[in-house]
């Protein structure tokens, strides 16, 4: 998962929704979003490399995500897979908080990433997320508003995640939640400028075909974006659209709903 856009807290029709694009080798083999085999309680997609994976809810409603923190320097060679972070924090026994402190006690045996976890059918208090990340920031909880990470930091001011969280804010100001509404604000493919371009160590060219929301490149790319959505009755929404590598205007969309309770 390469950008995670959030609105928690922000419209009393959703209590929490999410948009967000998964971008990897075009080569590299995966499964679309569907509950494991193995693990039937799992609601996701799948590496099929590594058997791991980017986002994934819970039956009960527990939620995780994972971005890369992209930083060459930082690489790991024969680290753990970052993929097997999600399966293992939606099945763990206890809290959610108590899944990041021992994470974070081994955190830094795989390569950079973000995790953005939480349970979304908290009945206290509504959606309670966290942000956690092995680059030295520590736990903590996600306020109510608008938030956005990519490659760097929960809420970097990179421009992808400035013109997506503001974008998100105006859909649920306009009420425009719709799939298809969601999916084209992903969809977008706006290179930033280059005095606005991250300086992450992969190079100029590489840092402008990374600055869009919606990824292209020969052998690189937005291979799937995800809807995640929280309404006020409290069931689950989960959409992924796959893009064919081959032409990413030709898509398959796959929907689940889980209700509370469940």
């Amino acid at each position: 998962m390469c950008l995670i856009l959030m609105g928690v807290d922000t419209s009393p029709n959703f209590p929490f929704i999410l948009a967000a694009n998964r971008d990897e080798f075009y080569n590299r083999p995966t499964a679309e979003l569907d509950y494991w085999q193995d693990q039937p309680d799992i609601l996701a997609g799948r590496d099929l490399v590594a058997g791991g994976t980017w986002l994934g809810v819970h039956t009960s409603g527990r939620f995780a995500a994972l971005t890369n923190y992209r930083d060459p320097a930082d690489l790991k060679p024969g680290a753990p897979s970052r993929g097997e972070i999600i399966p293992d924090c939606l099945l763990f026994g206890g809290t959610v908080e108590e899944f990041l402190k021992q994470l974070e006690n081994k955190a830094k045996v795989y390569t950079g990433f973000n995790l953005v976890t939480g349970e979304l059918l908290d009945q206290k208090h509504g959606p309670s997320l966290f942000w956690f990340s092995n680059q030295g920031r520590g736990i903590k909880q996600i306020p109510q508003g608008f938030h956005g990470v990519s490659n760097h930091l929960l809420n970097t001011a990179w421009p992808k995640v400035t013109r997506g969280t503001k974008a998100l804010s105006q859909c649920l100001k306009t009420g425009s939640t719709d799939d298809n509404t969601l999916f084209e604000l992903l969809k977008d493919r706006h290179i930033a400028r280059d005095d606005q371009l991250p300086q992450t160590g992969v190079g100029p060219e590489w840092e402008r075909i990374l600055s869009p929301m919606f990824i292209q490149s020969p052998t690189y790319g937005t291979r799937s974006s995800t809807l995640i959505r929280v309404d006020a009755d409290r069931f689950i929404t989960i959409t992924e659209r796959t893009y064919d590598p081959a032409d990413q205007s030709q898509f398959s969309d796959r929907c689940f709903t889980l209700p509370p309770g469940r």
